[in-house]
């Protein structure tokens, strides 16, 4: 792959040579025309002694006329090589860097370079271009790092205490205790993975189909109350108080949206926490705003919540994975809705704002 992307460096770079010959053709030709021209000019207004028709008047003309052209060539190929190829060796070389996996490659617009608006636009994608995959480069590392030790770390607890029940001599309480935390441990092995192809599923799909009108507060109150236990168990008080707002939008897909905001909002809620529901609307759009009291997310991860894997909870000691912001971010996007985050004074609120018809 790299000795192809070198072929095709190479070519451009014998391209760039011959857009260099031509330039320098041209201004070889330009000079020669301008001092020819200087030439007639003097010898028609006899405008010196100097030059004139006589035999020794005429080589001088020649000589200075020649002296003259070679000088003015060579200063227009320096400046048509400062201001029109000069540039594109650097982006030539910028572009091989990159190629390579030197995402740190950059071009400076140089005295002449940056003067240039076209080539100041060039800079300016080139840059961003280099900036979005080193982004890219880093996300898939983190998302490489997360992933594994996601996996890894249900799969060691489930390794670790089947041993322990394999040995045997433990008492009825200690087995009992052990299976359930290797159930407990598959479960979340199940439900990553599920996390996981319905991220890619959805992630792969660009037209949202099996649109249909529904009630939106009757799906978020069904949501609601799947997930009773685990705001049931942790004693919170649970606020919906809505109104019906009907939708007109992919009623599954939705679906994944509240049970993994409301799942989210019990995850990170004390004991005896409150968690509140508020639906509000315009002449478009809807909005459905989930608020929880507890911790609140740091400013640096604000921008970092909704990519896959990434938790702000860098020690991975709190429960989850990172996928279920990233499900819900795609869906709204499937939409043509936003979601958004606000977390301050002990209370975290996600808004969805979706529009009401498809």
């Amino acid at each position: 792959m790299k000795k192809i992307k070198n072929e095709q460096t190479e070519k451009l770079k014998s391209e760039l040579s011959g857009l260099f010959t031509a330039v320098a053709f041209s201004a070889a030709a330009a000079a020669i025309l301008i001092t020819s021209a200087a030439a007639f000019f003097l010898v028609s207004a006899d405008v010196s002694p100097i030059f004139n028709y006589t035999e020794e008047g005429m080589k001088r003309l020649i000589i200075l006329t020649s002296l003259c052209s070679i000088i003015l060539s060579l200063l227009f190929i320096l400046i048509a090589g400062l201001i029109y190829v000069k540039p594109f060796c650097r982006l030539i070389y910028a572009m091989d860097r990159l190629a390579s996996g030197d995402y740190n490659a950059h071009i400076a617009n140089g005295k002449f370079f940056g003067k240039l608006s076209v080539m100041r636009k060039i800079t300016d994608i080139f840059d961003k271009m280099a900036s979005e995959l080193r982004n890219t480069e880093v996300l898939r590392s983190d998302f490489i790092n997360n992933f594994s030790h996601e996996f890894k770390t249900p799969i060691v607890s489930v390794t670790g205490f089947a041993r322990l029940l394999k040995k045997g001599g433990l008492s009825h309480e200690q087995a009992m205790e052990y299976i359930d935390i290797i159930e407990e441990e598959s479960m979340r092995l199940s439900h990553m993975a599920t996390n996981v192809l319905d991220l890619t599923k959805i992630e792969n799909q660009t037209i949202l189909t099996d649109v249909a009108s529904f009630n939106l507060s009757e799906q978020i109150r069904s949501c609601v109350l799947l997930l009773e236990n685990k705001w049931s168990r942790k004693h919170i008080d649970m606020q919906v108080y809505i109104d019906e707002y009907f939708i007109c939008a992919n009623e599954d897909l939705l679906k994944h949206i509240w049970i993994n905001l409301i799942d989210n909002a019990i995850k990170f809620s004390p004991e005896h926490g409150t968690i509140k529901i508020v639906i509000t609307q315009n002449v478009m759009h809807l909005y459905v705003s989930i608020s929880n009291t507890g911790k609140t997310i740091p400013p640096g991860s604000i921008g970092k919540i909704f990519d896959k894997f990434y938790r702000a909870d860098e020690s991975h000691s709190s429960q989850g994975n990172g996928i279920g912001l990233a499900i819900v971010k795609r869906v709204a996007e499937l939409h043509q809705g936003t979601v958004s985050v606000k977390s301050q004074d002990g209370t975290t609120t996600f808004t969805v704002m979706l529009p009401k018809y498809q």
